[in-house]
C-alpha cells in the first residue's frame, strides 16, 4: 500500500513540474486514476514534507497547482526535483563499482545536495528505493576494491595528465603476469567493471586492461602526446569490452527460450525473427571475441550458432571440452 501511495505521489510530482501553466486537481485525479479527494490528500502530504507545492485561482475548477524549484536553487540554478531523486538513487550503481576513482566526489557531491535539503523532503526521498532498488553483478570484494582505489586515482590522473603508465599486470590471455609501458588514453566503466584503454607502444595497437588485474603501478613524469584517436563508442562491436572486425552472427534460440530471446536487445545491431515453429533467430554484428562465445554458451543446449561455421566450431569445442574436464 505504501510502494502504491509514494508511485502516485511521485506522478504527482512530476507532473505538476512539468506543467508550466499549473495543473488541476481533476486534471491530477484522471491521470492518476484516484479520486480528488485522494489528490487533495497528497498534495498535502507533499507539502508536509517540504516540496513548494502552491495553488493559483479561486475554485477548484480553476485552480492550477504549480511547483516552486527554489529548494533546490541553492544547490544549482534549475536543479528540478527530477535530478535530485535521479542523483540519489544512482549513488547506489556508481558505488558498487569496485575501484571507480571518483566514488569519493561523488559521495561529497551528494552531501551536499542532501545538506541543502529539509528533513521532510531527505525523508519523501529515502523512500524512492522502496520503488525502485539496483542490484550490482559481479565484482571485487571489499578488499581488493581497498587496493583498488589508490590504483584508480593515479590512472585517472595518468589519463589526465598524458603520463605514461608502468604495470605489472596478470594476462587472462597469456595466464601469467606480464609488465606493460602504456599510454594511457582512457578509463572505461563497462560490465560493472572498471578499465583502461591504453596504447602499448611494443605492439603498436590499443589494448584494454581490467584494472582489478593490475598488481603493481607506477606513473612517470615522463609525458605523451596523443597521436591517435579513439572512437567515443569504444566497445561498440562487441558483446563486452572487446573491439575488433565485425561479422555477421546467426544463432537460433529454442522455442522454450523464445519470450526471453524476444524480450531482449543485447547490442543495437540486433535483428531478431520469430519462425513458425516457435524458434527464435538472432542476427548480430559483432565481433568474434571472449563476451560473444561466453553469452552463447551461457545458454547451454537452448541456443544453436548458425553462422558462421568457424563460431559453430568454437562452441562445440567448448560444449565437448565441458563434457570431458581435465
Amino acid at each position: 500500500m505504501r510502494n502504491a501511495e509514494v508511485i502516485r505521489q511521485w506522478k504527482i510530482l512530476r507532473a505538476v513540474e512539468s506543467a508550466r501553466a499549473g495543473i488541476t486537481i481533476h486534471q491530477l485525479a484522471r491521470e492518476t486514476n484516484v479520486t480528488t479527494r485522494t489528490i487533495r490528500r497528497d498534495l498535502q502530504a507533499l507539502q508536509e514534507a517540504g516540496f513548494a507545492i502552491f495553488d493559483e485561482g479561486e475554485e477548484n475548477e480553476t485552480k492550477r497547482w504549480k511547483l516552486d524549484t527554489q529548494p533546490f536553487r541553492s544547490v544549482q540554478e534549475g536543479l528540478s526535483v527530477s535530478d535530485v531523486a535521479a542523483l540519489y538513487l544512482s549513488r547506489s550503481i556508481v558505488e558498487a563499482l569496485s575501484g571507480w576513482p571518483l566514488v569519493d566526489e561523488l559521495g561529497k557531491a551528494l552531501a551536499k545536495i542532501e545538506r541543502s535539503l529539509n528533513p521532510r523532503i531527505l525523508e519523501f526521498l529515502s523512500t524512492l528505493p522502496q520503488v525502485v532498488s539496483t542490484k550490482a553483478g559481479p565484482r571485487a570484494g571489499q578488499t581488493a576494491t581497498e587496493r583498488l582505489a589508490p590504483i584508480t586515482r593515479k590512472l585517472f590522473d595518468a589519463v589526465r595528465d598524458r603520463r605514461l603508465v608502468t604495470m605489472g599486470y596478470f594476462s587472462a590471455r597469456s595466464n601469467r603476469a606480464k609488465n606493460y609501458t602504456v599510454e594511457p588514453y582512457r578509463i572505461a566503466l563497462a560490465n560493472d567493471g572498471v578499465y583502461l584503454v591504453a596504447f602499448v607502444p611494443a605492439y603498436d595497437e590499443f589494448r584494454t586492461f581490467a584494472v582489478e588485474r593490475i598488481q603493481k603501478l607506477s606513473v612517470a613524469d615522463e609525458t605523451f602526446r596523443k597521436t591517435r584517436e579513439l572512437p567515443a563508442d569504444l566497445f561498440a562491436t562487441s558483446m563486452g569490452v572487446f573491439w575488433g572486425e565485425p561479422e555477421t552472427v546467426v544463432i537460433e534460440f529454442a522455442a522454450r527460450l523464445a519470450p526471453y530471446a524476444q524480450g531482449r536487445l543485447w547490442h543495437p545491431s540486433q535483428e531478431t525473427d520469430v519462425l513458425a515453429d516457435g524458434r527464435t533467430k538472432v542476427t548480430l554484428h559483432v565481433s568474434n571475441d571472449w563476451a560473444l562465445r561466453s553469452w552463447i554458451l551461457s545458454f547451454g543446449s537452448g541456443v544453436k550458432v548458425l553462422a558462421p561455421k568457424k563460431l559453430a566450431d568454437e562452441i562445440r569445442k567448448e560444449h565437448e571440452a565441458a563434457l570431458n574436464p581435465t
